[in-house]
């Protein structure tokens, strides 16, 4: 079972390397001078309204990873402010520093709307590679972006059990009363890197 057509973003060449120039120019802006980026108002796809997560890596290992599983701000906005968040507000990492910018690699995941799924049915409708997760109880919630499982080379019962592990929730929380949700994802990058664990907001 795949996500509805037109679910996902098209963003050709061109609207990948703005949106990676952005979130660059806004780690660097708050990094370097602790202000807010001071960004130019696009048109078209980068205006709308999405759902990103920003993925720092640094000699290919997470750095900071933030985002927003729902499509509050114009894309490009999404991604400045995930993009600072990843860098100075993870916090499994401390700020990123001035002397680590030149190293680090910036990938960028933009969201479709979240899908619920039947548990009875997940291990079938999860598709590696794909899909992301997300699972929730209560306040606890834990997202895994897509890329995630084929690094580690997980099933479908695999990725839902580290998911629910994500969320602070036991591995077979998923199966036992956990609302879990799916996604698609546009992802891209300046670099390959190892895949990311983020944080939602």
């Amino acid at each position: 079972m795949g996500l509805p057509n037109g679910a996902l973003p098209e963003l050709d060449a061109e609207d990948r390397r703005r949106l990676l120039e952005t979130a660059r120019q806004a780690i660097t802006q708050a990094v370097r001078e602790r202000r807010s980026p001071q960004l130019s108002d696009p048109s078209g796809r980068l205006s709308r309204p999405a759902a990103v997560f920003v993925s720092l890596h640094k000699h290919r290992h997470l750095r900071g990873c933030i985002g927003h599983v729902t499509a509050l701000e114009p894309l490009y906005r999404a991604v400045a402010d995930a993009a600072v968040s990843a860098a100075l507000q993870d916090p499994r990492f401390l700020p990123v520093r001035q002397d680590e910018l030149a190293d680090l690699d910036i990938e960028i995941s933009v969201l479709s709307p979240m899908l619920p799924v039947d548990p009875a049915q997940a291990e079938k409708l999860i598709e590696i590679g794909r899909h992301g997760l997300l699972v929730s109880r209560g306040r606890r919630r834990g997202l895994l972006l897509p890329q995630v499982a084929t690094e580690y080379g997980w099933t479908a019962r695999e990725f839902l059990e580290e998911t629910c592990l994500k969320a602070n929730l036991p591995r077979d929380a998923w199966s036992s009363g956990a609302a879990v949700e799916m996604f698609s994802a546009v992802v891209f990058g300046e670099k390959k890197a190892d895949a990311a664990y983020c944080n939602s907001t």
